[in-house]
């Protein structure tokens, strides 16, 4: 998930997405400050939060369960 610091959206979309996963599926969700990275600043700028699974996009903004649950299977 790329996210950035206090991002009020962020935190919502990781609260919601643990909440759609195993306990251990969710330990492996890295979150990665977008800021953090000049080309993610340019690819993505503003646009955070976005969930990726192995770098393919799942949403960005809102977390969309139905993705999610097709992903998690």
């Amino acid at each position: 998930m790329l996210s950035r610091a206090e991002c009020s959206l962020c935190d919502q979309l990781l609260a919601e997405l643990a909440g759609e996963l195993s306990p251990e599926e969710a330990a492996t969700v890295q979150v990665v400050d977008v800021d953090s990275d000049p080309e993610l600043v340019r690819k993505y700028g503003h646009r955070v939060p976005v969930l990726l699974a192995d770098d393919d996009f799942v949403c960005d903004y809102r977390l969309d369960r139905a993705r999610v649950r097709a992903i998690a299977g």
